[in-house]
């Protein structure tokens, strides 16, 4: 079991970058350090946290966590679509098929929720009632099921910049993906979604909502990369608590990164100007939230050391090269 004095412990051993040039040409995304050579592309997940379109903080053994929900979840959902999985190095290390990014993300919602200004509750209490295309209903309250999940496909801003909400024909009309392309990836995101709802539920869990990236690989088939169904790419809540907080208007049970989110908003940021200093336990509630989130969501303890992530990355790595 990880208590809080590992959480603590780990602070100082957080994985804030990588720089392996052996490995390829590197793009640092928010959290994940991806190498490019030939047809592969090792896929490094760091500790950092983003929310609100900036890197905030570390938070202890975030990365691995992300790293074993995904690998995960990419062998529950292989069916349904392939995936850019090839060998999972480490702990944090993931070898994938190289694909060439779609620059767009696929968001299933599947309730009326959010605090984010790209949110669907954020939108819907400003009066917005065509959300990406979905018509919504008057009367709705926040945290509320939607009669079906609704997909509100972003596109993916240049590095620095904020992705934008769109409908499916603007993905389209943009000339981001041909019409089949849309098609094809709207009805694998649902099912996609479906699954997550399926087996979550499985553990008393609601998958609320959740995004998918998607790319081109050498053969030219649209493959699910990045991650999937994991704290920071996903809404978690409580399904026993639901109907009564729900009733009561309370805010809803999360395992998700919302915490360290509304943490901020409360506090008046919400992506713009200075990040406010996080204090170490707040990090730490953090990590227990993600460890918390991996065991219930997957059924499996989620085992990890104190130590140093970069050197024992470095240790993997060079067995992997030689």
């Amino acid at each position: 079991m990880i208590t809080k004095e590992n959480l603590l412990a780990q602070l100082p051993y957080c994985l804030a970058a990588t720089d392996f040039p052996t490995l390829g040409t590197k793009y640092e995304g928010k959290v994940r350090d991806n190498y490019t050579k030939d047809d592969k592309r090792v896929i490094i997940v760091s500790d950092r946290l983003s929310a609100f379109d900036r890197v905030l903080t570390l938070i202890p053994f975030k990365g691995q966590v992300l790293n074993q929900m995904a690998t995960f979840w990419f062998e529950q959902t292989k069916d349904i679509i392939q995936n850019h999985v090839i060998e999972v190095l480490d702990p944090n290390v993931v070898i994938g098929r190289e694909c060439k990014l779609l620059q767009m993300e696929m968001v299933v919602r599947g309730y009326l929720t959010g605090v984010t200004s790209t949110s669907a509750w954020y939108n819907y209490e400003k009066g917005v009632r065509d959300f990406c295309g979905n018509v919504l209903p008057e009367g709705m309250k926040k945290n509320q099921k939607f009669d079906k999940p609704i997909l509100t496909p972003s596109t993916k801003a240049e590095h620095g910049g904020h992705d934008e909400s769109v409908s499916g024909d603007m993905i389209v009309e943009k000339g981001v993906l041909t019409r089949e392309q849309y098609d094809f990836i709207a009805d694998a995101s649902l099912k996609l979604f479906a699954r997550g709802v399926e087996i979550a539920a499985k553990q008393g869990i609601i998958l609320v909502d959740t995004k998918y990236e998607f790319g081109i690989d050498a053969e030219g088939r649209i493959t699910l990369i990045d991650e999937i169904h994991t704290p920071d790419s996903s809404r978690f809540w409580f399904a026993d608590e639901y109907e009564a907080r729900l009733a009561s208007g309370e805010e809803q049970k999360k395992i998700d990164k919302e915490y360290l989110r509304e943490w901020l908003a409360d506090r008046g940021f919400r992506g713009e100007g200075d990040i406010p200093a996080i204090p170490d336990e707040i990090k730490v509630e953090t990590a227990r939230r993600y460890i918390e989130a991996y065991e219930l969501i997957t059924g499996q303890k989620f085992e990890a050391e104190v130590g140093d992530v970069h050197a024992r990355i470095e240790k993997n790595l060079a067995k992997y090269l030689n």
